[in-house]
């Protein structure tokens, strides 16, 4: 009998042990994987498990988010006859709540990997040959493995600034801000991707002049035009200010010693920023330091472990997933590449389906969107029929006095495909799930307009933007 992973029962009773090497989620998720199917596993973490996403991305700025959210929701609270006065922001317990949400979540990842029989080894893992890792465990010993088959899921690092004054003082990274004592009374970010966006949101809702620098034209290069236009007047209007189109000169001490001056250029004018604080937030980088790929035949390049579709390196039995890849560098991205590594390390023939990915953005309001955005599926020569339906038309949204936004259908004309789907709005990134599964299933945009939707959710603004691509919409 054949399992839906596409092994046989019984079939991995005589696979050889397999070593998987970084405990973040591509990791600890391929762990379970193997276990779950009947593997020995061991897992090798020199720090948290969880990784970067658990530890010093995903989770911990979501938490601090909707603090932020809190802190917002106090000051337009009035206009919902809700009088509260003099609340303050308590930054240390903000922190310390963060740090339990954290600690909560790594211990269940502990649980899953002892409930799993998998056995976790804390310490630095290094390639003595391609399958021949040495690992320095944190007591200071060392310990040689010979596993049968290799998944390397070692995550990415924040990537340095090649400009000067960018290893300086008051210069942080993204994790580095994450344990700062006290809010900056003024905040550069340089970075308008993902992880620049979601802090100037938190740090501008908790009282910082956030000022937000991008090197591209726009923000959220990546997303929908249209859609990030609606979140950088949101942020605009917040008080955060977005210089698109600059690249940083320099950083340097400012007159004042607590601050810092940055010189950027911009439309070929330079100009200087003073900012308490500098945050670099431009982009990630695969992390193997240490690793030992060069005493393996794996190929690398710039830096990334090249992979298949199966997740295989050129040489068998070793696998690599998640930011190390250099691919779509996404907490769910890694999980599902996780899941396909270990079922194919088991003698498994699966391949990562990475055409829908959702990408999500947890500002205020929120951004999602998965597949084609508009200016792509144009450049692609396809012929598009657009959708939108407004938040400022939906009746749950009016409710909840959080009506700014849309929802966009990019949709094929002839057929009602839908090629992609985006989103500006309160609960994007929870919404975006009905649309990436629709995707996935081939569904149309009829098919979506003439599913009941329930009364009054948000989620009615997906059924009548629909509605807008196969007739018209009901409420607009």
């Amino acid at each position: 009998m054949v399992t839906e992973t596409g092994l046989r029962e019984n079939a991995v009773a005589d696979i050889a042990p397999l070593l998987i090497i970084g405990g973040g989620v591509g990791g600890y998720v391929a762990a379970v994987k193997a276990a779950q199917l009947g593997a020995q596993v061991t897992l090798v973490e020199q720090d948290r498990l969880g990784g970067t996403c658990l530890n010093r991305g995903c989770i911990p700025t979501k938490a601090l988010l909707k603090s932020a959210e809190l802190v917002d929701s106090l000051g337009k609270a009035h206009s919902m006859g809700v009088m509260v006065d003099g609340f303050k922001i308590d930054f240390a317990r903000m922190m310390a709540r963060k740090n339990q949400v954290v600690t909560r979540l790594v211990k269940g990842v502990e649980y899953l990997m002892s409930s799993n029989k998998i056995r976790v080894i804390k310490g630095k893992a290094r390639f003595l040959a391609d399958k021949k890792v040495e690992v320095t465990r944190a007591d200071g010993l060392p310990e040689t493995l010979f596993p049968g088959k290799v998944i390397i899921a070692t995550g990415s690092e924040p990537a340095p600034l090649p400009v000067p004054g960018a290893d300086g003082s008051r210069v942080v990274t993204s994790d580095e801000a994450l344990d700062l004592k006290e809010v900056p009374p003024s905040l550069l970010i340089i970075g308008g991707g993902a992880i620049g966006v979601e802090f100037a949101s938190i740090f501008s809702s908790l009282g910082s002049k956030v000022t937000l620098v991008e090197m591209m034209p726009r923000l959220l290069p990546v997303m929908d035009e249209e859609i990030v236009g609606v979140l950088e007047k949101a942020l605009v209007k917040k008080g955060i200010k977005c210089i698109t189109g600059a690249r940083i000169i320099s950083i340097s001490d400012g007159e004042n010693q607590d601050d810092k001056l940055v010189r950027l250029s911009k439309d070929g004018q330079e100009q200087s920023i003073t900012s308490a604080l500098v945050l670099i937030a431009a982009g990630r980088k695969p992390y193997t330091a240490g690793l030992g790929l060069e005493n393996t035949n794996v190929k690398v390049e710039r830096g990334k472990i090249l992979v298949n579709g199966k997740m295989e390196t050129n040489i068998p039995g070793v696998y690599a997933v998640g930011d190390v890849t250099g691919g779509i560098l996404l907490a769910h991205v890694a999980a599902a590449q996780g899941m396909v590594a270990a079922v194919n390390a088991l003698g498994g023939s699966q391949e990562a389906d990475l055409r829908f990915v959702p990408g999500c953005i947890y500002t205020s309001p929120e951004v999602a969107g998965v597949g084609l955005t508009e200016k792509e599926a144009k450049e692609q020569g396809k012929k598009v029929k657009v959708g939108k339906f407004p938040y400022n038309a939906n009746g749950k949204a009016i409710a909840m006095g959080e009506q700014e936004g849309m929802v966009k259908l990019v949709c094929d004309e002839e057929f009602g495909e839908i090629l992609g789907a985006h989103l500006v709005g309160p609960r994007a990134t929870d919404l975006i799930a009905e649309l990436t599964l629709a995707m996935q299933a081939e569904l149309t945009a009829a098919e979506i307009a003439h599913t009941i939707h329930a009364h009054p959710t948000l989620a009615e603004a997906i059924m009548e933007a629909a509605h807008t691509v196969v007739g018209k919409a009901i409420h607009i």
